[in-house]
């Protein structure tokens, strides 16, 4: 994963405790998000996420991926990314204070944040956490089975499957496997220190 961090003094919005964690319990829009997102999808590239990390000197953390999909992330991309997000961001002054500003990629295990990466991802192993239970649960972990046309997630979890609507998702990711650290390995060449 490549991360790219900026420090700036910039202004507006303290977040409380309690505020952070309702933010962090369902996967919502950033209060950022309408200012940023045309700003990275004019440059070629999709939002995963932006969250904001941290209460003294935040992180704002933003996660971005090619929009076609037809190459990976790099530092480079994370670079003109941070470049035009910082001078949007040093334009509108929307955080107050100082702050890190940080563009990376998803990662292998990267957060599932809309429909369609459950769609994308289909027959990855993936991690859910609810906001409320399914079937006595708030925790899943298994194979992902895809979406279906009402927008709910099909996981099997040894062998009993699970169907979570996506607005009831406060977080999800894929989990690392054997299988998907080998066919990574597989596509990379292998450098040498």
């Amino acid at each position: 994963m490549f991360d790219i961090f900026h420090n700036k003094h910039i202004g507006s919005g303290v977040t409380t405790p309690l505020l952070f964690l309702e933010k962090i319990r369902k996967m919502q829009k950033h209060h950022l998000q309408d200012m940023l997102e045309p700003v990275i999808e004019s440059l070629g590239y999709e939002t995963i996420r932006i969250m904001t990390i941290g209460q003294a000197n935040p992180t704002l953390q933003i996660m971005i991926d090619v929009k076609d999909y037809t190459k990976e992330i790099n530092v480079e991309d994370c670079a003109k990314v941070s470049r035009a997000l910082s001078a949007v961001l040093d334009e509108n002054d929307p955080i107050k204070d100082k702050y890190s500003l940080e563009v990376s990629s998803p990662g292998l295990d990267r957060p599932l944040t809309k429909p369609e990466h459950f769609v994308r991802f289909k027959d990855y192993v993936i991690k859910v956490e609810t906001i409320n239970e399914v079937e006595k649960r708030k925790r899943i972990k298994g194979i992902n089975l895809g979406l279906d046309n009402q927008n709910n997630v099909h996981v099997d979890m040894d062998g009993k499957a699970y169907v979570i609507a996506f607005d009831n998702i406060s977080k999800a990711k894929i989990v690392i496997t054997d299988e998907l650290w080998e066919k990574y390995l597989a596509e990379h060449e292998t450098i040498e220190l």
